[in-house]
């Protein structure tokens, strides 16, 4: 059985996920200015569209590369950018992929937003792609994070030391969760229960 990760719109009540385009640079811009937002994250807050651009760019080459699938989350109603995250660390051998570099806006951060695109995003893998492996990472001082992947479900597997090279050459430790095929039917009670 293949593993190819597809890209498609993902919809449901309080987002959707579309593709990342350099259409999106404005609106991202205008959610990604507070550097407390991106503290954790490998790169700072956008201080001008051009840094927004730029920061497209970068995840568009990944795209081509690597490959990375990254994604913007749109409000349904309005059509606002609330954020982005992606796919990455693809490996079809393993049918295993990764969900990462998620990042809100404020004012969509303890809103549904994240737990209803973590769900659209893990249904897609294990029901559409045949994943049998979701994994997410965080910063190891990111306890905000931790806390939210806990809540999707995720197990807990260890943390990777000085893993990766972040803002400010700062060499972080690296929390690494997972959820499993087997894993993913009570996963997906639980959040629909939390979507209500």
């Amino acid at each position: 059985m293949g593993f190819e990760v597809t890209q498609p719109l993902l919809e449901g009540r309080h987002v959707r996920l579309e593709p990342l385009s350099d259409a999106h640079v404005e609106g991202l811009f205008g959610i990604g200015q507070h550097q407390e937002d991106w503290a954790y994250l490998p790169t700072a807050a956008f201080t001008s569209c051009a840094d927004a651009e730029q920061w497209i760019q970068q995840a568009l080459e990944l795209a081509r590369k690597e490959p990375h699938y990254p994604y913007v989350l749109v409000e349904p109603a309005s059509g606002a950018l609330m954020g982005s995250t992606r796919y990455l660390n693809v490996r079809p051998w393993d049918h295993a992929l990764e969900i990462g570099y998620t990042w809100l806006g404020r004012d969509y951060q303890r809103t549904p937003v994240n737990t209803e695109a973590k769900y659209l995003l893990l249904r897609h893998a294990f029901e559409e792609l045949g994943a049998y492996r979701v994994e997410l990472k965080t910063d190891a001082r990111n306890l905000r994070s931790q806390k939210a992947i806990e809540r999707l479900g995720a197990q807990r597997e260890g943390v990777l030391r000085r893993h990766m090279v972040v803002q400010d050459g700062y060499v972080r430790d690296s929390v690494m969760y997972s959820i499993t095929d087997p894993d993913w039917p009570d996963i997906k009670k639980g959040l629909l229960g939390k979507l209500g």
